[in-house]
C-alpha cells in the first residue's frame, strides 16, 4: 500500500499589493519610535532580504473558509473523486475567519466544518477538524492523514492550508510587508500506484523558542485599541531556522534510504528567500556538497508569505505547469519542509 497525493488545488487572491504601495505607510519601531529612514529605503532593504516584490490579499467580502473551500474544490476535481468518499477534512490555519475591518477571529464552528458545509458533503462520517501548528500546519496535516490511512481508519483525506494574514497585520510594523493570503489543498489517499510518502520528521522547540512568533500590540503608541497583531522576532527566527531546519531535513532524508543526489526538488515554506536559500545551502553542506541550481523553486517574490498555504500552492503551481523552468517528473524524490510558530519544524520525503 502506498499513500499518495492524488489531486491538488490552490487559490491565489486577485488583489495585488506591490512594494510601492507601502511608501505611504507610517512604519515605527517596536517601541513606537520613528525609523530614521525613508519608506523607499525601508522597502528596498525589505526586498533585498525577503525577495518579495508583491503579495496577494483577498477581497473584503471573502473569508479564510471561503478560499479554503475554493482550493478544496479544485483538489477534489483534480483527483477525480466523489467528495462523499472523503474520510477526513483537515484544515491547517492559525487565525480562523477574520472578517474585514473587525477585531475578532471566528473559529466556531471550525474552518473544516465550514468547508465541509460549503462543499455540501452529506456523509456524517467525513470528519472535519482544524490544525493549529504555525506555518508547518499543512505538512503536519499530510503527516496526520498518512497516519490515519496507515492505521486503517481512513482511506482518503482532504488536507488544506489556508490563511488570510492581511487581516492580522500591524500596518505600522515593517514585518507586515511579508505576509499575504492564499490557500492550497490536496487529496491524500491509499493507492496501488508506485511512490508516495516515504518518511517524515516533526519537532517542536518550545523551551526558549515558543514565543518567537506571537500576537502583540501595534507599534503605534497612540493607538489605544486592544486589538492584537502577528509579531515576530525576525533575527531569532533566522538563527533558529538556520541551525535546526537543515538537521531536520537530513534526519528525514537519512531515514528514507535515499541519498542527497536523489533529491530533485525541495519545496520549502516560502518564508523569506534569503533565509530559505541559506537553510537549503546548509542542508547540502551537511552532505559536503553544493546546492544544485533550480532545486528550490520560489514563489514568494510575487505571492508573499501565506503561511500554511505556501507549500501546497507551490506544489500545485509546479504540477499545473505554472512555474517557468520548474517541473516534477514521475519517480522524482522531493522534499516538503517548513518552519514556523511553535517553534515547529517538519519535513516529508515524497516520491512522485
Amino acid at each position: 500500500m502506498n499513500i499518495k497525493i492524488t489531486g491538488t488545488g490552490s487559490f491565489i487572491p486577485s488583489t495585488v499589493e506591490k512594494n510601492e504601495d507601502f511608501y505611504n505607510h507610517e512604519f515605527l519601531n517596536a517601541d513606537g519610535s520613528k525609523i530614521n529612514s525613508s519608506n523607499e529605503i525601508i522597502v528596498d532593504k525589505f526586498k533585498a532580504i525577503t525577495g518579495i516584490q508583491e503579495r496577494r490579499y483577498i477581497k473584503n467580502e471573502l473569508l479564510n473558509s471561503d478560499i479554503a473551500f475554493y482550493a478544496a474544490e479544485l483538489a477534489i476535481a483534480d483527483a477525480k473523486i466523489d467528495k462523499e468518499t472523503l474520510d477526513y477534512i483537515i484544515v491547517a490555519h492559525n487565525y480562523g475567519d477574520v472578517k474585514y475591518n473587525t477585531e475578532q477571529s471566528d473559529t466556531v464552528p471550525s474552518i473544516a466544518s465550514r468547508v465541509k458545509h460549503l462543499l455540501q458533503i452529506k456523509n456524517p462520517k467525513c470528519v472535519g477538524y482544524d490544525l493549529l501548528f504555525g506555518c508547518p500546519g499543512w505538512i503536519e496535516g499530510v503527516i496526520q492523514a498518512n497516519a490515519f490511512i496507515k492505521a486503517g481508519i481512513a482511506k482518503r483525506c482532504l488536507v488544506i492550508g489556508a490563511e488570510t494574514l492581511s487581516r492580522v497585520v500591524d500596518k505600522h510594523d515593517r514585518d507586515s510587508m511579508i505576509y499575504s493570503d492564499g490557500a492550497g489543498a490536496v487529496i491524500v489517499e491509499e493507492t496501488n500506484e508506485d511512490g508516495g510518502i516515504v518518511t517524515h520528521e516533526t519537532a517542536t522547540f518550545a523551551l526558549d523558542e515558543a514565543h518567537f512568533i506571537y500576537f502583540g500590540e501595534t507599534n503605534n503608541p497612540e493607538n489605544t485599541s486592544q486589538r492584537r497583531y502577528i509579531k515576530m522576532y525576525g533575527r531569532k527566527i533566522y538563527e533558529f531556522a538556520l541551525t535546526n531546519v537543515p538537521l531536520a531535513l537530513k534526519a528525514c532524508l537519512d531515514k528514507s534510504g535515499y541519498s542527497i543526489s536523489d533529491v530533485k526538488k525541495i519545496l520549502i515554506h516560502q518564508a523569506n528567500e534569503k533565509m530559505d536559500e541559506a537553510i537549503v545551502k546548509r542542508f547540502y553542506k551537511l552532505y559536503k556538497t553544493e546546492m544544485p541550481e533550480g532545486i528550490m523553486p520560489m514563489i514568494i517574490n510575487t505571492l508573499g508569505n501565506s503561511s500554511v498555504a505556501t507549500v501546497p500552492t507551490l506544489y500545485d503551481l509546479i504540477l499545473k505547469g505554472e512555474l517557468e523552468n520548474q517541473e516534477i517528473n514521475k519517480g522524482d524524490i522531493i522534499l516538503f519542509a517548513s518552519v514556523g510558530a511553535g517553534m515547529n519544524i517538519n519535513a516529508i520525503v515524497y516520491k512522485y
